[in-house]
């Protein structure tokens, strides 16, 4: 089924198969998302220093750097592998690779080994590589294409709720386990094998389900070289720059809330401002998805998102009280009102959310207790809509050549490797955690270059 005849079917048509390809992003968030538990942990269990813990971040993102290089060269030289085996499958492999990198936290946890938690954590994100490879353009293809960027921010809002729920249900497995004076490695081993076991059973579930196949249209141009596509080479740099922020960002929260000048929370308490952040963006990416679905439905969109807005400030009075209630209501209504000043249109909307957590992130940088913590947090209700929307706009055009292009801007996701360690070192020169967020706030400004101008189709040399 080509893409064109694609756009011309029903978008309920893909209801059933969207609603399982999203297990995949609820996965693989709530995967990525125990790293920023693993860290303090494993931080404390091998008295590491800043930059040794954000190692974890390395060789996890390390792996879609290279499984994605290694994806794209075998492409360009023999034929494109999710061309050849299919969307389903690529997603069944990845989910079984994932599943044994999981299983591998065993050994290492009884060897007590760091070298091998980190081999074990770049398995498991060799599989979540080859997820994002097949699941993100298929997504962005199911349905017509004027719905993609909408559609890619819902699977991605259950992503977050991934990222969500695991600092509240990894910390309460690993970090309650410490506060029993259990300082070893063995915490670890209950959360992630139950991992390896869901990981099989979504991928039994995912080759027993009936999903659609879709090829491009070959009759789209892709006869240039990838790297002659401007929008896709600055789409790279900008996915690079986003994820290496938001991990930094997420990897720092529970040590920045640690600070006496900050909150001076334990390990436990702040791990729910860790789950508040990554809250922050499945709430935002819900909103991106209604809002950016396009016009005809606005009115519709506006009381969904009020929906959104009183339950999720009814759900936080109810879980962490009315002083935090209030701090979510006035950052959601803030979002909405950017979201409108952006007219929902993805790019404008991009480098707005990208100028507002530069503001944030420089009072995190200027200022101390709640405040600074506060703002902090907030980044991730603004981080929300920017990958789902930066890939839709780096993809768009490449016709064929669009699993190629999806391994590359995957590829790019090797900036959590590369920028979270990039912060530990300037924290550990500057003596200050909360000095060295000047590292993410610089991302931030190529993002708003890449929403004003970078997007924008062009042939290169």
């Amino acid at each position: 089924m080509s893409q064109t005849t694609l756009a011309k079917n029903k978008a309920g048509s893909y209801s059933a198969p969207l609603a399982v390809v999203t297990l995949l992003f609820f996965m693989w968030g709530f995967i990525t998302c125990m790293n920023d538990i693993l860290i303090p942990h494993l931080q404390e269990v091998f008295t590491l220093k800043n930059w040794q813990a954000m190692l974890i971040q390395t060789a996890f993102f390390g792996a879609y750097f290279f499984v994605s290089l290694g994806y794209y060269l075998f492409s360009v030289w023999k034929f494109d592998p999710i061309g050849r085996i299919g969307y389903k499958n690529g997603i069944v492999l990845g989910l079984l690779v994932a599943a044994a990198g999981c299983a591998l936290f065993l050994p290492a946890a009884s060897m007590v080994n760091y070298n091998f938690f980190l081999f074990a954590l770049f398995v498991l994100a060799c599989g979540i590589t080859l997820i994002q490879i097949a699941a993100n353009p298929y997504v962005a293809i199911l349905g017509p294409p004027k719905g993609a960027s909408s559609r890619l921010n819902m699977t991605q809002a259950f992503n977050s709720l991934g990222t969500t729920l695991a600092p509240v249900i990894g910390g309460y497995l690993i970090f309650q386990a410490v506060g029993e004076g259990n300082l070893g490695a063995d915490s670890v081993k209950i959360p992630y094998l139950s991992l390896a076991g869901l990981l099989v059973l979504l991928a039994v579930l995912i080759k027993r389900f009936p999903l659609p196949e879709i090829k491009p249209d070959a009759s789209l141009d892709t006869s240039s070289s990838l790297t002659q596509n401007r929008h896709l080479v600055l789409g790279v740099l900008a996915i690079f720059a986003y994820v290496g922020a938001e991990v930094a960002i997420g990897s720092n929260i529970i040590n920045f809330a640690r600070l006496p000048h900050i909150a001076g929370l334990d390990e436990a308490e702040a791990s729910h401002f860790l789950a508040l952040f990554w809250g922050g963006a499945m709430i935002g990416r819900f909103f991106g998805a209604i809002a950016l679905a396009g016009k005809s439905l606005q009115q519709r969109h506006y009381t969904l998102i009020a929906g959104i807005l009183t339950l999720s400030v009814l759900v936080v009075f109810s879980l962490y009280g009315a002083q935090t209630a209030l701090y979510v209501g006035l950052f959601i209504m803030l979002n909405m009102l950017v979201l409108a000043i952006g007219r929902f249109i993805p790019q404008r909307t991009l480098w707005l959310f990208a100028l507002v957590i530069v503001g944030l992130l420089s009072v995190t940088i200027f200022t101390e207790g709640y405040l600074a913590l506060w703002t902090l947090v907030a980044v991730g209700l603004f981080n929300s809509i920017m990958f789902p929307t930066i890939f839709t706009l780096s993809i768009a055009g490449l016709g064929s050549a669009t699993s190629q292009g999806s391994s590359v801007l995957v590829m790019a996701i090797v900036g959590g490797a590369i920028i979270t360690p990039l912060q530990g070192v300037v924290a550990d020169y500057l003596g200050s955690v909360q000095w060295s967020f000047i590292v993410p706030l610089l991302c931030y400004l190529y993002i708003m270059f890449f929403g004003m101008n970078g997007y924008k189709i062009r042939k290169t040399d």
